[in-house]
């Protein structure tokens, strides 16, 4: 399955979950627990709060980069729930994306009345 094929069924079950839920008003913590079932549900393999050890000239840091959602090992998945959001966010999931060689990011913030308007690709090189 390409990045492409991942990300299709990580915005589908976005909007799954947010439609589900009631919209915007609950802790990321709810909203990513619930994408994770979803993606299961379509048969993906799913990692949740992942710990990757961050290299820095040679050495690793004491503190690891912690990402909330890997799909089928393909794709980072950063959850915002958030009233107004931030382009930074973007640039943060970029960061991660290059640290882990990954290729695509999605940002999705539940936050959003539509949560449609709320998703948000990232690349790196695909």
């Amino acid at each position: 399955m390409t990045e492409n094929d991942i990300s299709r069924h990580i915005v589908e079950s976005a909007i799954e979950v947010h439609r589900t839920l009631g919209g915007p008003g609950l802790l990321e913590s709810v909203y990513e627990e619930a994408l994770v079932w979803e993606l299961e549900q379509r048969g993906l393999s799913v990692q949740r709060q992942v710990s990757l050890p961050i290299p820095y000239k040679g050495q690793t840091l004491a503190s690891p980069l912690r990402i909330d959602v890997i799909v089928g090992r393909r794709v980072i998945v950063e959850c915002k729930a958030v009233a107004q959001y931030n382009p930074v966010f973007e640039a943060q999931v970029l960061t991660y994306l290059r640290l882990t060689g990954m290729k695509l990011g999605v940002v999705i913030n539940f936050g959003e009345r539509m949560v449609k308007s709320g998703i948000h690709r990232v690349v790196n090189g695909l």
